[in-house]
């Protein structure tokens, strides 16, 4: 006798013939209101309403030169360059971003262990967290590329097989961020609805997306309706500020021109309770220091 099992439920379409959008089926803030916490009730109602919640200054001054200085070693050491984890960029040749961080580096893993950084990330989600992703992103000067517009959560919920939008970002500054570097781009209460891309993934995608982002990218119409709606905020401020944002919110970033270089640690939490299945649409999962298959809580 055999057994059929169970379809699974796809809650967010993607990857399909045309573009299709979905209302979200899930909470923004897991937690309970009055959890206690780092993050204040009025910081959370504003990442329930606009899906980000900044920080003026999460790391110190004194930390950020550790911190830079540390990111410096990584991309000047010829074995992490030759490492599958860095990324260059096509043009340059510089290294565009390198993942994996909290095992490549003691210094970026007892960042992720920070009371100030997990502590606000179990509080979001509302469990015990583990890391889907970490990164440093380096932007110098004089031409880097920037990120197109997207949401996190239709790659990981394609390529990954995160069932839902129970995943929060960081991205902290290790520069400073003018309004002329190339900084993070969002539209406001994006996340509140999931637009589902049009066309199939192809194989071993993630080699591509990662230096120049095709499948997963939502027309120009959408993004036109979506800027219209929502407006597009531009992310500004001193190194060691931190911008929280959801999985899915609609984000960019330009391209940096300027003699002034734009770098930061990028670290995604998820909850224990949203592990990776297998992907929604994509023909395999990608490589685990893209998207962990690890769900070990941080500690």
């Amino acid at each position: 006798m055999t057994t059929t099992a169970p379809a699974r439920t796809d809650l967010y379409p993607t990857r399909g013939v045309g573009e299709v959008t979905t209302p979200r089926q899930d909470p923004v803030v897991w937690s309970p209101p009055g959890t206690p916490g780092p993050v204040d009730a009025a910081d959370l109602q504003g990442l329930e309403r606009n899906g980000f919640l900044t920080v003026d200054q999460l790391i110190s001054p004194d930390e950020v030169v550790l911190y830079r200085d540390e990111l410096d070693r990584l991309i000047n050491d010829p074995a992490v360059r030759a490492d599958e984890r860095s990324i260059i960029e096509p043009k340059s040749q510089d290294v565009r971003s390198v993942f994996e961080v909290h095992k490549l580096s003691e210094l970026f893993a007892g960042l992720v262990r920070d009371e100030r950084v997990v502590g606000r990330a179990r509080q979001i989600l509302g469990s015990d967290v583990y890391v889907h992703q970490s990164r440093i992103n380096v932007k110098p000067g004089f031409g880097a590329s920037g990120f197109y517009w997207h949401s996190d959560f239709e790659t990981w919920h394609a390529e990954d097989g995160l069932p839902n939008m129970r995943t929060i970002s960081v991205s902290i500054a290790l520069t400073e961020n003018y309004d002329t570097n190339g900084g993070l781009m969002i539209m406001p209460g994006s996340h509140k609805t999931f637009l589902g891309c049009a066309g199939e993934t192809p194989k071993d995608n993630y080699k591509q997306s990662l230096k120049m982002q095709d499948a997963g990218t939502p027309s120009d119409e959408a993004l036109t309706g979506f800027a219209q709606e929502h407006g597009i905020k531009l992310f500004t401020g001193k190194a060691g500020a931190a911008t929280w944002f959801d999985c899915n919110c609609m984000h960019g970033s330009g391209d940096n021109i300027t003699p002034f270089p734009r770098s930061n640690v990028f670290i995604v939490f998820n909850s224990v309770e949203n592990a990776a299945v297998e992907p929604f649409a994509a023909p395999a999962p990608r490589p685990s220091f893209i998207g962990s298959r690890d769900f070990t809580p941080v500690r």
